[in-house]
């Protein structure tokens, strides 16, 4: 008997409790499936919590219910909560009277004998009892739900800072994307004069400020902020409810009131004397008031919770979106970007290439065109010759033949064609991009 597994279950919409002795290594789904043939509540709409608010794993078995050892094993509960409901509203009726009981509270003032009055006032003294025990099992239930509660709460504000950290970075490079579009474009107009134009180019770059306007949309997260935290001030409220506490000292009083009176009954004779119940049974009427005023407010309360609870539900999936409108916008920023400055090295490379050419060919061309009007240039009247613009060049005469210096304008001409070819193709392909 002692290696039983026995899991106690309080079904949290209808104040009962109901009890399975589990098998060797059953599984959490095969549990679930005899708890919605007892309840009535389908396996995808149970949530079921420990003390501590952790919902149960469905990796593990089903013997996670119990807790190990024998002390505590038949008080141990585990709370059953129907995830397709938000407010649980009763009526939730107290646990039935005995024959006996009822005996005496259908008729306060008959006269029993000492000796079966005795034993009716313990059942009294026990029905007492029971009813705050199960006040106690539904506050510790609503108190699970709390705890559930902050435990969804955590995680929406971890997933809150996330959104706003995500969203102030791609705020900061919007802002720096922006700037550097300005930058590039203003010097781009200013050089177009005298330097690289592309309309093309021109047209992207505009385009990639517009679509950066529109990935700014992704870092308004201002709607998500709002509810948030209007969510965490009720919950914050919810905590600081009286509600919140445990209601049941009235109760508590009246249970004392009981085994008084019912220690003070075993301390008369047990002679032919006689007495009515009248005492008692006005401990019990109150109790029972007492018990159905602290269940309303205790349902109130834990319907407010379970309703905090379903609008975290809802709010989680509107952060992933927006979490991952915010990463998209960041990646298409960063690849604008660096597409852009891609570009502009493009740019500076064909600027650079132009103007090497550039002073190549001219000295080349100097060289060409110098020597041979120099070589071949006839002599003045005055008999002076032309100064020669290529004084180092040596003289035909020094013997250095003029075929040379042909062959190597010719190999700088050859060189230009096929710089200027380079140029053209890389500029073509930048169009294109």
């Amino acid at each position: 008997v002692l290696f039983l597994q026995i899991v106690h279950i309080l079904n949290m919409t209808s104040a009962k409790i109901v009890s399975f002795l589990l098998h060797p290594e059953e599984s959490l789904h095969s549990l679930q499936n005899r708890i919605e043939f007892e309840t009535g509540i389908s396996t995808g709409n149970q949530e079921l919590l420990l003390e501590t608010g952790i919902c149960l794993d469905p990796r593990k078995p089903a013997s996670q219910c119990v807790i190990d050892g024998v002390r505590g094993w038949d008080s141990y509960m585990v709370y059953l909560f129907d995830k397709s409901k938000t407010v649980y509203d009763g009526p939730f009726a107290s646990r039935s009277l005995s024959d006996c009981v009822n005996y005496i509270v259908q008729d306060s003032k008959i006269q029993l004998p000492i000796p079966q009055l005795r034993k009716v006032w313990a059942e009294a003294v026990h029905y007492v009892i029971g009813l705050k025990e199960d006040y106690s099992r539904l506050f510790q239930g609503q108190r699970a739900a709390m705890l559930s509660l902050l435990r969804y709460n955590a995680n929406l504000i971890k997933m809150k800072n996330n959104m706003v950290s995500a969203s102030q970075q791609l705020k900061a490079k919007l802002e720096f994307f922006h700037q550097s579009i300005r930058l590039d474009l203003e010097r781009y107009s200013d050089q177009m004069a005298y330097g690289i134009s592309s309309e093309k180019m021109l047209k992207a770059w505009k385009e990639m400020e517009e679509k950066a306007s529109q990935c700014a949309q992704a870092e308004d997260i201002g709607y998500l902020d709002e509810q948030i935290m209007a969510l965490h001030t009720e919950i914050v409220e919810l905590q600081k409810s009286p509600y919140a506490r445990r209601q049941g000292e009235v109760m508590e009083s009246l249970e004392q009131r009981a085994i008084d009176l019912y220690k003070q009954l075993k301390t008369r004779p047990p002679d032919h004397a006689y007495s009515d119940s009248t005492d008692m049974v006005k401990i019990i009427v109150q109790t029972v008031q007492s018990q159905d005023r602290v269940l309303k407010e205790l349902f109130g309360h834990l319907s407010k919770l379970l309703g905090c609870k379903q609008k975290i539900i809802d709010l989680l999936p509107e952060i992933e979106v927006a979490l991952n409108n915010i990463k998209e916008a960041d990646n298409s920023v960063m690849q604008m970007q660096g597409k852009r400055q891609r570009e502009i090295w493009h740019l500076l490379k064909i600027a650079c290439t132009q103007s090497s050419s550039r002073s190549l060919v001219s000295s080349s061309l100097e060289g060409t065109a110098s020597t041979p009007a120099a070589t071949w240039l006839p002599q003045s009247s005055s008999g002076n010759t032309a100064p020669h613009p290529l004084s180092s060049l040596a003289a035909p005469e020094d013997g250095e033949d003029f075929a040379d210096v042909i062959r190597e304008n010719v190999n700088y001409l050859e060189l230009f064609s096929s710089i200027l070819q380079e140029v053209r193709q890389e500029q073509n392909s930048m169009m294109v991009s």
